[in-house]
Formats: C-alpha cells, sequence, structure tokens
C-alpha cells in the first residue's frame, strides 16, 4: 500500500513509501492481538503481595492451655490464624504474572495491529526529523498538524536522544523505537506516526524475510 510522506509542517512531500502487504495488510488474527496485550499488562504487574503465615507473625509459641480438661476446644499458639493478629491461611505469595508468548504470535499480533490500522488510515509517514537540540514545542506542534487530538504512537527507526527527549513530555503520545515496538502501544494509539526511515525499514524486513 502506498503511503503519502508529510513534512514537518503537515504538508504532503509528493513522496510515498510502499508499506508491505504481508505487514499493512494481512486477515488480522484479533486473538493473537488480544494475547499479546494480555501478556503485556500482566507483565506490567510487579506481583509483590505477601501476607504473613502463622510462622511469620510475631507471638509466643507456648501453648495457650493443656489439650484436654478444660472443657473447651484445643488450642495452639496464640498465632493461630482464628486469633486477632495470628497468621494468614493460604493468603497471597510473591510471584510472576508474566505468561511465554511464541515469538511467531507476538509478530503476528503486531501486523494484525498494523493491519487495522491501516485499513483505518491511522497510519501517518512524517519525513525524517533531525534535532540539534531537544524541542518539545516543536516536536509539539509538528506532531499536532499530524494526529490533531488523537492519542499517537511516534515510531523512530533508531534511538535519537534529542528526539526522544523533545516527545517525551508531549501528551497523548508515546515513543518508541521501532525494534521496541509492541501490541500494547499499536492498539493502545489512535494514530500511528512513522519516521520516512522507519516505514521503509518494513519494506527491507519484508524483502530479507
Amino acid at each position: 500500500m502506498q503511503v503519502d510522506v508529510f513534512n514537518t509542517k503537515g504538508e504532503k512531500t509528493g513522496r510515498s513509501v510502499e508499506l508491505p502487504d504481508d505487514i499493512f495488510n494481512i486477515e488480522p488474527n484479533d486473538h493473537c492481538i488480544y494475547l499479546a496485550v494480555k501478556q503485556y499488562l500482566a507483565a506490567q504487574r510487579q506481583g509483590t503481595h505477601k501476607t504473613k503465615t502463622r510462622a511469620e507473625v510475631h507471638g509466643a509459641s507456648k501453648k495457650l492451655h493443656r489439650q484436654k480438661g478444660t472443657g473447651g476446644s484445643r488450642k495452639g499458639n496464640i498465632r493461630n490464624p482464628l486469633y486477632k493478629g495470628g497468621g494468614t491461611v493460604n493468603g497471597p505469595l510473591p510471584h510472576l504474572y508474566d505468561f511465554k508468548l511464541n515469538r511467531k504470535v507476538k509478530d503476528l499480533a503486531k501486523m494484525s495491529a498494523l493491519s487495522h490500522k491501516a485499513r483505518a488510515n491511522k497510519i501517518v509517514v512524517l519525513e525524517d526529523v533531525k534535532l540539534e537540540a531537544p524541542k518539545t514545542k516543536e516536536m509539539a506542534t509538528v506532531l499536532g498538524k499530524l494526529k490533531g487530538e488523537q492519542k499517537s504512537l511516534f515510531i523512530m527507526p533508531e534511538h535519537d536522544m534529542n528526539l526522544y527527549l523533545s516527545c517525551r513530555n508531549l501528551q497523548r503520545n508515546k515513543t518508541v523505537v521501532l525494534s521496541d515496538m509492541n501490541t500494547y502501544d499499536l492498539v493502545n494509539a489512535q494514530v500511528v506516526v512513522l519516521t520516512e526511515t522507519a516505514a521503509k525499514m518494513f519494506t527491507e524486513a519484508a524483502v530479507e524475510a
């Protein structure tokens, strides 16, 4: 599919980039998207929840009273879960929520998300931007002309510190390197903004495959 290249003023440059159909025009697999998003969100969880068992709470280990002859129930120590301040039974323990997802499933999920965006005409290609120093106001103006008030994902071909710092504090925008692109960010964004070089890297990857 052909996509027009825009300049920093939001105007068409007259150039276009060919985005490969085997990445941007496949039949989307929504279940793969669901699994990839689920894995991403699960990996964000810290999993540090913890309760103390009767072996960990404070309290004497002495038996409260003799086993028989009191007319009451038998009791161990004061750390019994039945008492206030006692241990917790079967409480949560620290663990990871992340789970394994095959590489082919992840790749299919990203291609499916890109295909959804392409069908909705929500992919914009911006000519390469080079900044001598971080200019947040300048990048806010550039991206504002391309995406308006929509939430966007700005994808760079490689890490550029000045460009990253210029976009870092922009509201409703996330900036990532192409190699770090993930399905959640694609789904979460309303518009995907690719630099011209990043867009061409998709074509090169498709040819190599």
